[in-house]
């Protein structure tokens, strides 16, 4: 018998319209300041007004879109405040993470993360930034997996939502790709080892990769700043 938890959801016209504004605002295709109506997205769907207000009230918990009364509605910029906070919350998590997996790791779950970096790999050489920022989800989920402590992925996602725009316009740069990758292969290294101290000190690293991207952003683009 399936298990309710694996039965398909049934996506409701909210969800359809949601994930594809989520989709077009992560991937900068709308802009931080873009300016939407419910009733021109509402036409552009072909729904109702209501989903579009339930799909943009879903938007503005997750910081992407600021929603004033008597005022347009609009692709939320970018805040440094709130970036410091999630990515103080997010290291501090990932760190804890790798010291407790590095605690519990096994060789099957080397072999699994290797699969994942071969993958990286190609997309790397491949220059496929989409297909990278999929794998690379799918890795730090599997080292929460691995180490005992699946539900501190959520966490970590929530702080990653924060910041991904801003990743992909990291990952947009073939260089970007390639050293992210060279980090997750350190980060396995290190775990195979079971070397916490050197896992921590890759984490440290890694999630330090964004800073010299939010600075040239915020010099460069200070529009897409609150």
């Amino acid at each position: 018998m399936q298990l309710i938890s694996e039965l398909p959801k049934r996506r409701t016209t909210t969800d359809l319209v949601f994930d594809r504004l989520y989709k077009d605002i992560l991937s900068l295709t709308l802009l931080p300041g873009t300016k939407l109506s419910e009733a021109e997205i509402a036409r552009r769907f072909g729904v109702s007004r209501q989903p579009v207000r339930d799909a943009f009230n879903k938007l503005k918990s997750q910081d992407l879109l600021l929603i004033r009364p008597q005022k347009a509605t609009e692709v939320r910029g970018f805040s440094m405040e709130r970036i410091a906070h999630v990515r103080f919350v997010r290291l501090a998590v990932e760190m804890e993470v790798v010291r407790c997996a590095c605690a519990n790791w096994q060789p099957d779950h080397s072999e699994i993360l290797a699969e994942n970096l071969a993958d990286q790999k190609k997309a790397s050489e491949l220059a496929q930034p989409d297909i990278f920022h999929r794998l690379d989800y799918d890795f730090h989920k599997r080292i929460c997996e691995l180490g005992g402590h699946r539900m501190a992925f959520e966490t970590i996602q929530d702080c990653k939502q924060k910041t991904d725009r801003l990743c992909v316009l990291s990952l947009g740069r073939q260089s970007e790709i390639a050293t992210l990758y060279q980090d997750h292969r350190d980060l396995a290294q290190a775990l195979d080892a079971r070397d916490a101290d050197k896992a921590a000190d890759v984490v440290r690293r890694h999630l330090g990769r964004l800073d010299d991207t939010i600075t040239e952003i915020h010099l460069k683009h200070s529009e897409y700043f609150e």
